[in-house]
């Protein structure tokens, strides 16, 4: 893969499940021209949970943050997603927009299916249901992607991208 060709990993939370948006988040991502590498639909176990929210959230946001967050993408299945394209994990991340909610761009899947506050969440004593986990950035990617799929369930297949005048 190039410099600028880059696999990210998207996961799609409980809560974006039981709303039923599996359909209209990943349109958002292949009418921009970015291809699924991976999908499957998973229900985490509690190891793979841990994993992906490191002891680096804990330090940022305190250990009872990063067990609600855990108790959170444990609750129903998820739906997990290796995307591929050019300079990836910077695109899906604009498309998905900011992590709390509230503070989310119009346009952006979090901007248009939630509201939340991180300071509602924590008043609550409740994970941020936020729909939607993107990795910040190439090297976070190639890590989580490696959590979430085994290297035989990453397709590679080549879509003609020079077709896909945004992406260049």
């Amino acid at each position: 893969m190039s410099d600028k060709l880059q696999r990210t990993l998207v996961l799609l939370k409980p809560d974006a499940l039981n709303r039923g948006l599996i359909g209209e988040i990943m349109h958002r991502f292949e009418r921009v021209g970015l291809k699924i590498a991976g999908l499957k639909l998973v229900w985490s176990d509690k190891d793979t949970a841990l994993k992906h929210y490191s002891e680096d959230l804990a330090k940022r946001r305190g250990q009872k943050v990063r067990d609600m967050m855990v108790g959170m993408i444990t609750s129903g299945p998820v739906v997990a997603i290796a995307i591929e394209g050019v300079e990836a994990v910077e695109v899906v991340r604009k498309i998905v927009g900011e992590t709390e909610p509230k503070s989310a761009a119009p346009g952006t899947i979090r901007g248009d299916f939630a509201h939340l506050s991180f300071s509602h969440a924590d008043k609550s004593q409740k994970a941020v249901f936020n729909l939607i986990h993107a990795s910040s950035s190439p090297e976070e990617a190639v890590m989580e992607l490696s959590y979430w799929f085994l290297p035989y369930e990453l397709q590679d297949h080549h879509p003609d991208y020079t077709r896909f005048t945004l992406l260049e």
